[in-house]
């Protein structure tokens, strides 16, 4: 029950503060530890002088070890913490925000907002780089507005939803395993030639752990566009996201994804290319606006900020239940 007000004041200290960049060029940021722990295995797991099937099992073995370890360095910080009693605490809020992502990723997304208005296309162009894998030179500014929304709905289910979940379920073990996994399909669950097999594990157990955040985003993003921008956006976020969600590549980035192309009322997803590759699929709500601007990210960033203060409620409203018991 703790870790429910824990978790609620770690979400009010990310919405305020971020990720200061005045601190982590000054730090390394422990996804970014993640990262180089995830390296120390592959370059040499994961060459090509291994069969597929050798690459596969120590891409399993790989990510099972790494998840053992980042929930034992939890665990030993709980206990920690505990120890520390109020000052445990606080230490303990400071590190669950660290691993949510409120503002940095509301910041990102403005910013593509910003640079379509301020300077054009290129600052679109620009701006939306830092935030999709997609190729911004082929997009115009619908597409880039579209891109950043896309990245703001998906990074809302792994980057805020997902971890505040595996907190209030596990703790520090929950949260600290889920970044690394998250980080490990970042890094190894491409499906190239290089990771195909040694990132299966990653991939799949990735998949697995945001099936359940992927959903509740959703009814978050529908319960914040009803709240925002009337009932009527609210039934249409939902009704896009049970009808549209099984169209995108993924079994859970296109559940929040519809969500907010319903709640826009805008077309999402759609061909786009990556790397130089046309990859087509089909649009998400195909019957809303198909053009997107820099107004519609504003109007998404919104119904985001909304949707955390729903997260955040719900927390809340289990606190009391739980304390009723």
């Amino acid at each position: 029950m703790s870790h429910l007000l824990l978790l609620l004041a770690a979400i009010g200290l990310d919405r305020i503060v971020g990720d200061p960049p005045w601190l982590w060029h000054r730090l390394p940021h422990p996804v970014v530890i993640f990262g180089k722990a995830i390296d120390l295995f592959e370059k040499p797991l994961n060459r090509s002088t291994f069969t597929a099937e050798e690459r596969r099992l120590n891409g399993v073995v790989t990510i099972l070890l790494l998840l053992f370890a980042s929930a034992a360095v939890g665990l030993v910080l709980a206990r920690l913490f505990d120890h520390l009693g109020p000052i445990g605490m606080v230490l303990e809020v400071i590190v669950v925000a660290v691993f949510l992502a409120q503002k940095s990723l509301g910041d990102h997304v403005q910013a593509v907002a910003r640079g379509l208005q301020q300077e054009g296309l290129e600052g679109g162009h620009r701006a939306v780089a830092m935030i999709v894998g997609r190729d911004p030179k082929t997009l115009d500014e619908a597409g880039v507005s579209r891109a950043a929304i896309e990245s703001l709905s998906e990074n809302f289910a792994d980057g805020v939803v997902a971890p505040a979940f595996w907190y209030a379920v596990a703790g520090l073990p929950g949260i600290l395993a889920y970044k690394m996994l998250n980080t490990a399909d970042s890094m190894i669950g491409h499906k190239n030639e290089r990771f195909l097999d040694f990132g299966w594990a990653s991939a799949r157990l990735d998949d697995l752990a945001n099936w359940p955040a992927a959903r509740l985003s959703a009814g978050f993003i529908a319960l914040a566009a009803a709240t925002r921008l009337g009932a009527g956006a609210g039934r249409r976020s939902l009704s896009a996201a049970l009808r549209d969600s099984g169209l995108h590549r993924s079994p859970n980035s296109g559940w929040p994804e519809a969500a907010m192309a319903g709640a826009l009322d805008l077309q999402l997803a759609g061909p786009r290319v990556y790397g130089g590759v046309r990859v087509s699929e089909p649009m998400m709500h195909a019957g809303g606006r198909d053009n997107a601007g820099p107004d519609d990210i504003l109007r998404g960033i919104g119904v985001f900020y909304t949707a955390c203060a729903v997260m955040a409620a719900l927390i809340a409203l289990t606190w009391v239940i739980i304390r009723l018991l």
